[in-house]
This record gives C-alpha cells, structure tokens and sequence, in this order.
C-alpha cells in the first residue's frame, strides 16, 4: 500500500473512484512538479504550489478576492454582445459551446471586471478566464474590455487587466479579430484620460490576445513561468530554421529582453500593483 493511501484511509471516508469530497476535492495535483497537495493548502497559499512555486491558473473570482479590498468588489454585469453571429459549427454548435462554458464557470464570457480598491486606492480590474473556452477573444470579450474602460475613466482609476488567452475566438471569424484594433483605441481613450493601464500576464497568453491589448500596458508585469507567445515554438522554428532557447516564450525570457517590466509572484502581486499604482496616480490625487 502506498503512502498516499495510508494517508487518504487514516482521513477516512475515502471509497476509491466514488463521487466524494475526499475523492473529488481533497487533493490536487501540482502540474509543475506533480505533488499531490492539499486543496485546503493550495487555495491559502492562492494556487501556488507550496512545493515547486508552480503558479496555477485562477479565474476571476479568486483574482478579485485576492487583490481587491475587502469589502470593495463591485463585479460589473457583463455587457451585451451578439451570440454565434456566423451560426458556425464543428464537431459541435458554438452555441453549445458557449452553454457549456457557462454551465462550468459560471460566467457569461471569458472577460470580467470589477470595480474596487487596493490599499485604499480605487482600481478597476479587468480578468481574461483560460477556463472559459481557454480564454478566447470574441465579440462579447471586446465589449467587456472596453467596458472596463469606460468604468475606469469613469471612476478616474487605472485599468488592471489579467491577460491569460489561447488567441481569437475561431467561431467568430474576422469578428473576432476586429476585437485587436477596438481595444487598442480604448487604451488610447485610457491615454487620453491621463490614466493607467497595467497589464498583468499570466499562464498562457498567447495569439490575437498577445498582439493587441497584452502588450500595451503602460506597465508590463507577469506571474512566474508563465508561457507568453504570439504563435508556437513549432511554428518559429520551422520557419527560422533554428533551435530556441528552452525558456523561450517564458516570463523570464521576456524580462531578461526587456519585453516586459517585472516578474512578480501572486503572493507579493497586490502590494506590487499597490506601489505602482501610487507612483502612477499619487501626485494626480493628491492634487
């Protein structure tokens, strides 16, 4: 017998393969280093391996639970946006798709913002959900940034945004791909406003996503390890015909070229952004 079966039959209650909580939700399985680690454990160290520091991925309730105040979150209801305007199908309907996305996560789309402060300083946080069909750029994702730029002017607060995208959304075609040059012009509205868009790149961002507004911050900041990238390793070396680095398309590799500000771990994550946002926007509100 094992050392994690003695461990699961001293909690007790544990029938193998039956839909318990001692089986479904006691433990997980660090994808870095492939520890099994209490949920409990994970959830207060904030789904950060206590082993390896593996960062997982986190959607957006716990991103705002995380950083804002407590007390302060105002979660805004997600815009409206045309649902599967090409009626397109796969192996599946984008309407099922999408059903089934919002039956698991209990968004209405893979872009979430809320209203709130950190360390007394108002912010409006923008977060990109990978658990939402992998956090894909669509129609109703383009409006929700731009919302979340519009709350910000309207609140005179810098706009926070989690980027973590496999790229466009494929069922909506070029509709999606209009989201690129919509949500550069909000930045510019942001801009023009006299106010602070800080990015936030996290594990995987990647595609459309990575070539529009994840590249645009005033600042750049990423989680640890995080995979960053426009297309795949695959692709560039085939098309370069030479072999890259192993941390290439990684936070790190990205820091030490200069492509981004800082690398900064969840934990320490709020206090950063709390700094930053000071030095941003102190002397403005202070005036």
């Amino acid at each position: 017998m094992s050392w994690l079966s003695n461990v699961r039959n001293a909690i007790g209650g544990f029938v193998p393969g039956a839909k318990t909580q001692g089986a479904d939700t006691l433990w997980h399985k660090c994808k870095g280093c492939g520890t099994m680690v209490f949920n409990k454990e994970l959830e207060d160290n904030q789904f950060v391996c206590p082993n390896c520091d593996h960062h997982e991925r986190i959607g957006p309730k716990q991103r705002f639970a995380y950083l804002l105040d407590e007390g302060s979150t105002e979660v805004l209801a997600p815009p409206r946006a045309a649902e599967d305007p090409l009626k397109f199908r796969d192996s599946k309907r984008y309407a099922d798709r999408l059903k089934a996305a919002r039956a698991s996560t209990g968004e209405q789309d893979a872009f979430v913002n809320a209203r709130g402060t950190i360390h007394g300083q108002r912010v409006v946080i923008g977060v990109q959900d990978f658990a939402f069909m992998g956090g894909s750029m669509g129609q109703a994702v383009g409006e929700a940034f731009v919302q979340g730029v519009e709350a910000a002017i309207k609140d005179r607060a810098p706009f926070i945004v989690f980027t973590a995208s496999g790229g466009a959304r494929m069922q909506e075609g070029i509709l999606s791909l209009m989201q690129m040059p919509r949500s550069t012009v909000a930045i510019q509205l942001l801009h023009d406003a006299g106010l602070p868009y800080i990015v936030v790149l996290t594990d995987p961002t990647s595609g459309g996503v990575m070539a529009a507004y994840a590249m645009l911050g005033d600042v750049q900041i990423a989680e640890p390890k995080a995979t960053l990238a426009f297309t795949g390793r695959r692709v560039i070396e085939n098309t370069i015909r030479e072999k890259l680095p192993e941390d290439f398309q990684t936070s790190e590799y990205y820091l030490e070229h200069g492509l981004i500000d800082m690398v900064v771990h969840r934990r320490e994550l709020r206090d950063r952004l709390a700094t930053v946002i000071g030095y941003l926007c102190g002397e403005r509100r202070a005036a």
